[in-house]
């Protein structure tokens, strides 16, 4: 059987291929055009973020009986009509925990005591003491909108810095996972907008769909504190980065930290204009080495396992 990587994958992933029997090609660089042409030939592909499986790809795909995303979003792939074509779609939802965990705890270190701008400006040969007065996270309450593996695991950092940790999720009507939240010592919140209103950092662990579209919009923001902070490491659609831009230069909100956006790269102009409450970062949340390696071996193996079955 043949295994198609079309998004660089570590070695270590692809040897589990190789050693299990697989022909693997490589074709890090293809493009939709050309997947589109060879799709057909092959049992099984591997993709992280860049290839778009789409309907069109995927109605090539006559051979196909797995899809393997290194990663945890499946929005770039059509997930409906691979299931019309009874094409099994997996991912590695636990591989990125603690990489994306630790990240997302670092952006709140960086704009809570201005660490990104204070850098910025003593590269120009500024010495602004003054004018940066953060505050610590000790106290402070965390709140998580949704409550995946991620989340759970920041909730955990957090947790002993000694910060409170709020969570809202839809999971709320579900006794099992309300109580799973309460035995890690998090409150579990009743709606989105009662937990904005009392977050001091708001950190967005959702995916994207329909439902939670600018989960993160002009009204939501009316609700956070002045001086609250946003967090985003998971979709740049749960945020309307036009509100986002009028909150933060209204100072309406203390500041934000977004890894992802509405469209990668970026080409928001307003956004890269905010320099004073925003950072930026190039959807590198994932980016570890340890994640790399634990994203490509995890999708391996149950691709294997899957088409050895």
């Amino acid at each position: 059987m043949k295994i198609l990587i079309s998004d660089k994958l570590q070695e270590e992933g692809i040897k589990i291929f190789e050693e299990t029997g697989f022909e693997v090609d490589r074709k890090f660089k293809i493009t939709n055009d050309e997947l589109k042409d060879q799709i057909q030939q092959y049992d099984g592909i591997v993709v992280r973020s860049r290839t778009k499986l789409t309907s069109e790809v995927l109605s090539k795909a006559t051979n196909m009986k797995v899809i393997g995303r290194a990663g945890v979003g499946l929005d770039n792939i059509d997930c409906e009509k691979a299931s019309e074509m009874g094409i099994e779609v997996l991912n590695t939802p636990e591989a990125p925990s603690i990489t994306v965990a630790e990240f997302a705890l670092g952006l709140m270190f960086a704009l809570a005591r201005y660490i990104s701008i204070a850098d910025r400006t003593m590269h120009k040969g500024e010495w602004n003491k003054s004018e940066y007065l953060g505050y610590t996270l000790h106290g402070k309450k965390l709140g998580l909108i949704g409550f995946g593996n991620i989340a759970k695991t920041l909730a955990t950092r957090a947790i002993a810095l000694g910060m409170e940790v709020a969570v809202y999720s839809r999971f709320s009507a579900g006794p099992k996972a309300v109580q799973e939240a309460k035995d890690m010592g998090c409150h579990v919140y009743p709606s989105v907008e009662e937990l904005l209103k009392d977050a001091d950092i708001i950190s967005l662990h959702l995916p994207a769909t329909p439902q939670t579209e600018n989960t993160i919009n002009e009204n939501t923001l009316k609700m956070m504190k002045k001086d609250a902070i946003l967090i985003n490491t998971a979709r740049g659609q749960l945020i309307d980065e036009d509100a986002l831009t009028a909150a933060l230069k209204e100072e309406r909100i203390g500041g934000a930290a977004l890894d992802v956006y509405r469209k990668e790269p970026l080409d928001n102009e307003d956004l890269w204009t905010l320099e004073k409450n925003l950072i930026l970062t190039p959807h590198i949340a994932s980016q570890s080495k340890e994640n790399q390696v634990e994203a490509a071996t995890m999708i391996a193996e149950k691709m294997v396992k899957f088409l050895k079955e």
